[in-house]
Order: structure tokens, then sequence, then C-alpha cells
């Protein structure tokens, strides 16, 4: 079983922020280490969107509680009608993350009695050791980079095998391959995006990265590719130019790295399309139509290409 950061850091920061509360002398100190547990977050921007929404959200109950309680009483009737005030205004307010730990607060105004200087001084140093307890810790995250290229490298083997299984048919006509890298693929971009996107939100004062990008090229060409199978059962391996392009997949499928080589594939491209046009007519039906599965099979391809010199372009 693996133990994430998360827990670590909520194991650590929970008794520190209780500890701290109790040098401070502060009534209902445990409170403090339960800030600290709903603030400790998987990224950094959310850790500190997650602490202001509850220190906004607190101060907001803080208020309401002194007007409630002091004009209607302390009595379950004034907590019912608070809440059905305060929970709108901090929904308005774009705060209602903080609901859940407004309520500690709420419940610790209650249970004094009586609102004066030292409760609510009290309850803001509470609120100030927990969210503070969990944002220090909160300022170490782990590298992603090495977890990030592991998936790019067995993506980009996966692509290889794919256009290599498209070659061979495209050549041999016979389609004995499981498929099981297309859905290998597709679970591996997922995983990815999702983990070049917490490497985003790492960065506080930058809303992208290149693993970000990069992952979300390889989405839009796997798209591609998937398109491409339909058209390629369609053509039979006796085409010349059938060949022609299984050798150019084979070249793809061998040159597939972070670098750029899209420009060099994409001038091939243009010449194999002139030869396409130059190329006598077919003759049969049946030919025609594997001419225009072919020529189809060329277009996907070039957008395949564009989208990789496209990546490269905004990489720069």
């Amino acid at each position: 079983m693996k133990i994430g950061y998360r827990t670590i850091k909520t194991a650590l920061g929970t008794p520190i922020a209780i500890w701290i509360a109790q040098l401070l002398q502060l009534e209902n100190f445990a409170s403090a280490g339960i800030l600290t547990i709903l603030c400790i977050q998987v990224t950094r921007k959310r850790s500190f969107l997650s602490a202001w929404h509850r220190f906004a959200a607190c101060l907001l109950a803080m208020v309401f509680s002194f007007v409630f309680f002091e004009l209607l009483g302390y009595n379950p009737i004034a907590i019912g009608l608070m809440l059905f005030a305060f929970i709108p205004v901090t929904v308005w307010l774009k705060v209602s993350p903080g609901i859940v730990t407004s309520s500690v607060i709420i419940l610790h105004l209650y249970g004094s009695g009586n609102i004066g200087v030292d409760i609510i001084w009290n309850e803001i140093c509470l609120i100030a050791v927990g969210i503070g307890t969990a944002l220090i810790l909160n300022l170490y995250m782990p590298n992603l980079d090495s977890e990030l290229k592991k998936y790019r490298d067995e993506i980009e083997e996966n692509f290889s095998i794919i256009m290599g299984e498209i070659a061979q048919f495209l050549r041999k006509g016979d389609y004995d391959w499981t498929g099981r890298e297309l859905t290998e693929t597709a679970a591996l971009l997922e995983k990815a995006k999702s983990l070049s996107y917490r490497e985003v939100e790492n960065h506080l004062l930058r809303s992208h990265n290149h693993h970000y990008h990069y992952f979300h090229m390889r989405t839009k060409q796997f798209e591609l590719l998937e398109r491409m199978l339909p058209l390629v059962s369609r053509i039979s391996g006796s085409d010349k130019h059938g060949h022609q392009i299984a050798d150019f997949f084979e070249e793809l499928a061998k040159g597939i790295h972070p670098g750029n080589t899209a420009l060099i594939y994409l001038r091939k491209l243009k010449e194999m399309k002139e030869e396409f046009r130059e190329d006598k007519l077919p003759e049969t039906r049946e030919e025609f139509e594997i001419r225009a599965s072919l020529y189809h099979l060329l277009n996907e391809i070039e957008e395949y290409l564009i989208i990789k010199r496209s990546f490269k372009k905004s990489d720069v």
C-alpha cells in the first residue's frame, strides 16, 4: 500500500497545528488540526484557494453568528435561521467550500454563550494556526518530471507499435493485431493529462507547462490514429500506393519522439500526394474506392503531422 505526500502532510500538520494552538493557550485548540486537515490539498494552487475559501467563510460566519445570536438568543432556532441566510451568501460570494469549516467556528461561538472580543480573537488565531500550518506544508510539492517522462516514453512506444501495425496491414492485408495498445494508450493519456495538470497547479504564477501541452497534442494525434483505422481496414495489400504509404508509416513509427521532425515528413507527404495526382486514374470501382481511401488516409496523416508541427511552434 502506497502512502502519498498528502497523507504524510496531514499526519504531520495536524498534530503540529494542535501543538501550536495549545502553546498559544487557545480554547478549542483541536479545531486547529481540523482546519489543517481540510486545507491540505494535492497542489499549491488548490491549497491557496482552499485556504482563502475557509478563511473568508469563517470571518463571514463570525459576523452572522454575532448578529443572529445576539438578536435571537443562543438557541437551536437561531442556528437554523442563521444557516438559512449564511449558506446562500457563501454560495453567492463563491466561498461555499468553507461552509464545513465555518460551521465549526459557528458552534464554538454558540457554545460560548456570549460573543466578545476574547472569543473572536481566539477563533481568528485558531483559523490562522490551522490554515497557516497547511499552507507552509504545501509549499513543498514532489517533482513530477520523472513520472511524466515515463508516461511520455510509454505513449510514444505505443504510438510506434500502432503505426507499425498499420504499415503491416497496408503491406500484407492481414489483421491479426489485438489492438491492445489502443486501450493502453487511451488510459495512459488520461493519467498523464491529469498528472500534468497537477504540475500546472503547483506553479502559482504559471497557467501551463511543456508536459501539459505535449500530452494534449498526443491526445489529438491519438484521435486521428483511431480515425485512420477504419480507412486502413478498407484497403487491400496489393495496391502499390498502399505499399508506399506503409513505408511512410514505418518511417513515422521509427521517428516518434519529442523532437521536431514534422516538417521533414510533411515535405515527403507532399511529394507522395503529387505522385498520386500524376498517376493514371483507377480502372475499376474497387481500385477507385481503394485510391480514395488511400488519399483520405494521406490527409489524415497530414493533419497528424501538422498537430505536431504546431506543438513545436507553440513550445518555442
